[in-house]
């Protein structure tokens, strides 16, 4: 199969009540693994290059590694930049392939995000590609604090900005490592209430399976954003494999060695997340 704009696999499961993975990708090893784990599942992928992937591997290198996985894929595949934070990167992201922008204004006023969100979206839609946008501010486990969504707000930025997916902050909280204490639904159901755009959860690994299983059959919320719980899977998986042995050297046969746990504890984030009616 050819890549995938995000609205292309987005809509499909906010009809059927399902949500589809945005994994987040740090190199090839666990990029292949995604791509295994989709094909296994027989369901969509959304491979993501955050600001920590793009420090290490330049966007025109991501998006032909995302394209060639893409191509020989059984499954539609989804090139996105995840928080993008200036137009020119959504513009150098675009340029090299991807299907999918993420703008993340979350941090500026509502005016200022709305209007900087649209420019995103019209370049996104002029060149047929989605455009993801935040409102209400997400964030990280042990640093900055969240602020959550207010859902006027989200339906005033859906609106005018034209987004084909929007994130939302509703107690979720970016790189935690433990499932504790799920999303605020009283807020999801009142986003909902607002607006019929796709809804977005990023620092999905702090929310508990069978809410997010739960999320992605009964709101609309169609996709979960997930890294830390599978860089965990990669670190274990690694340590094993350079622990076997203290003569090892070669980078390639130990890295071979993650694959496999990789792509199972990637093919249990994306089943949970297509058990339309739970």
């Amino acid at each position: 199969m050819s890549l995938a704009t995000l609205a292309e696999v987005l809509q499909p499961a906010l009809r059927d009540g399902r949500a589809v993975a945005g994994l987040v990708c740090l190199g090839w090893e666990d990029m292949r693994a995604y791509i295994a784990a989709a094909e296994a599942e027989n369901a969509p992928i959304i491979l993501q290059a955050g600001p920590s992937c793009r420090e290490h591997t330049p966007l025109p290198v991501l998006g032909k590694m995302f394209g060639y996985l893409a191509e020989n894929a059984s499954v539609p595949v989804v090139a996105h930049l995840d928080h993008g934070y200036t137009y020119d990167e959504c513009k150098m992201a675009l340029e090299s392939g991807f299907t999918s922008l993420m703008y993340d204004g979350s941090r500026k006023p509502l005016a200022e995000n709305i209007e900087e969100t649209q420019r995103i979206v019209e370049m996104a839609h002029a060149a047929n590609i989605s455009c993801e946008g935040e409102i209400g501010f997400v964030g990280y486990d042990g640093g900055e604090e969240s602020a959550g969504t207010d859902p006027q707000e989200a339906a005033l930025f859906a609106k005018q900005t034209g987004v084909d997916a929007m994130a939302v902050s509703v107690g979720n909280v970016h790189l935690q490592q433990k499932k504790e204490g799920g999303l605020d639904e009283q807020r999801i159901n009142a986003i909902d209430a607002q607006t019929t755009v796709p809804l977005v959860i990023h620092g999905g690994s702090g929310v508990p399976v069978d809410q997010r299983s739960k999320l992605a059959s009964s709101t609309s919320i169609c996709k979960f954003n997930i890294g830390t719980e599978l860089r965990m899977a990669f670190g274990d998986a690694l340590r094993t494999a350079v622990n076997l042995d203290d003569a090892r050297f070669d980078r390639v046969q130990i890295l071979k060695e993650t694959h496999d746990p990789v792509e199972q504890a990637a093919r249990i984030v994306i089943r949970a997340l297509n058990q339309p009616g739970v």
